[in-house]
């Protein structure tokens, strides 16, 4: 087990108790009216998840070497999915509790410069409850909203269409489909999800796509969380190829150290097989290169980078992918992080649409398009973290993926399958 895993569980379990036993007096004050037998039921009851989550956190951190070898991750899914069941509902909790208690302080201030007081300070403390009331509603829908999400919100997947035209398309391109999936994540699906993923390959096929787009993250760490999905993605149907690239997770950096000799071998046969893979789904995986894509006598170009990202492994050589292409072409850039596009093409090269992945939506999020509505947490981390967004003549489209990672589930942000058309202007 390294350092870094067991410094991020302690971590998250100090984390934990902190937010318990500032949450408790929130809990003691609700139910200071109740009778005994369930105000003790309801304050013991506020600390159990926690303690069942630290027991948990144990017994993977003593079994990490068995579990690591069978090579399996629902006992780490079981866990984590217990763990955000109830972390978030709390940490929703104590944020209002915290401005109960900016209220309680704030009448606390006021009425020692009053000189009629209805009633004893304590009175009027022990009365007011409406924060910590609200944050009680709110946490306990977060908590059947996570439920949803862990059971059946990370198998809602969802077609989101966009018709993109372009100045510079070729006219015989008028028309062509191109389907785009990101961060399929496979270790992270159960043995019992074939039947919920292959409704997605199915809905997949019925869009009749002329080309399919992959754009990273096949896998969570190793190659072996793709074996026994190679059937099921190699029914992907398009009618002129289906083509990929690598993400940041396909690289094995997060097991198989770079400046440790002992893992070189180990990270080169896990990365190897990646790439056979890819070839036995049917994709033609691009790496650092591009493609010619033909319809009816005209050419545009494909450009498939590994990946680049701020933050991330650099592995993309943008000068090597754009080899052989000229000005004037028409290009396609696969790219898995949206930030390579800020950084590297906008504005600088002659790109004309972009497709990435890599932010998930943070998997939560809420979105309303007809409100104008677009809310994730990933906006702290990515400028444009999720659709279509446009500058001047270039295009990028963020997936926000068909699987997930960490947190076993999506709420608010289903999992996605792109549908573009392409269209001349």
């Amino acid at each position: 087990m390294t350092a870094r895993f067991i410094i991020f569980i302690s971590t998250f379990v100090l984390i934990l108790a902190l937010i318990d036993l500032y949450g408790y007096f929130g809990i003691k004050q609700l139910t200071e009216n109740f009778s005994m037998p369930w105000r003790k039921a309801a304050r013991w009851g506020w600390f159990v998840p926690t303690i069942i989550t630290v027991i948990l956190f144990v017994m993977m951190i003593l079994r990490y070497e068995e579990l690591q070898q069978s090579k399996s991750y629902t006992f780490f899914t079981i866990v984590t999915a217990f763990a955000f069941l109830f972390f978030i509902p709390k940490l929703i909790f104590i944020v209002f509790h915290f401005l109960n208690d900016l209220t309680l302080a704030g009448k606390w201030i006021v009425g020692q410069f009053s000189s009629k007081l209805e009633s004893e300070p304590h009175e009027r403390m022990n009365r007011f409850q409406f924060f910590n009331q609200v944050g009680l509603v709110l946490g306990t829908a977060m908590l059947g909203s996570i439920a949803y999400g862990v059971t059946k919100g990370k198998y809602a997947f969802r077609i989101l269409s966009e018709e993109i035209k372009f100045k510079d398309l070729p006219k015989e391109f008028d028309g062509a489909r191109v389907v785009h999936i990101s961060d399929a994540h496979l270790g992270s699906f159960l043995d019992n999800s074939f039947d919920e993923v292959g409704e997605a390959i199915d809905m997949i096929n019925a869009l009749e796509p002329d080309y399919i787009f992959f754009t990273g993250d096949l896998v969570n760490n190793y190659s072996y969380e793709a074996e026994p999905w190679i059937a099921h993605f190699a029914r992907l149907k398009a009618k002129s190829g289906k083509f990929s690239i690598l993400g940041n997770h396909d690289y094995g950096d997060y097991v198989y150290l770079r400046d440790d000799p002992s893992h070189q071998e180990e990270r080169a046969q896990n990365l190897e097989r990646l790439y056979q893979i890819h070839q036995e789904m049917g994709f033609k995986l691009l790496r650092n290169e591009n493609a010619l894509l033909e319809r009816n006598g005209a050419r545009i170009r494909l450009l498939g980078m590994e990946n680049w990202g701020v933050g991330f492994q650099q592995y993309g050589d943008f000068t090597k992918t754009l080899e052989n292409t000229s000005e004037e072409e028409f290009k396609i850039l696969l790219s898995h992080d949206p930030t390579h596009w800020e950084q590297q093409v906008l504005g600088k090269k002659n790109v004309h649409l972009t497709l990435s992945g890599h932010t998930h939506g943070m998997q939560f999020g809420i979105e309303l398009p007809k409100l104008g509505v677009k809310l994730s947490p990933s906006r702290l981390r990515y400028k444009r973290w999720g659709g279509l967004y446009n500058e001047g003549e270039q295009y990028l489209y963020v997936n926000r993926g068909f699987g997930f990672l960490g947190f076993p589930g999506r709420v608010g942000m289903p999992p996605e399958i792109t549908c573009l058309d392409l269209m001349t202007a």
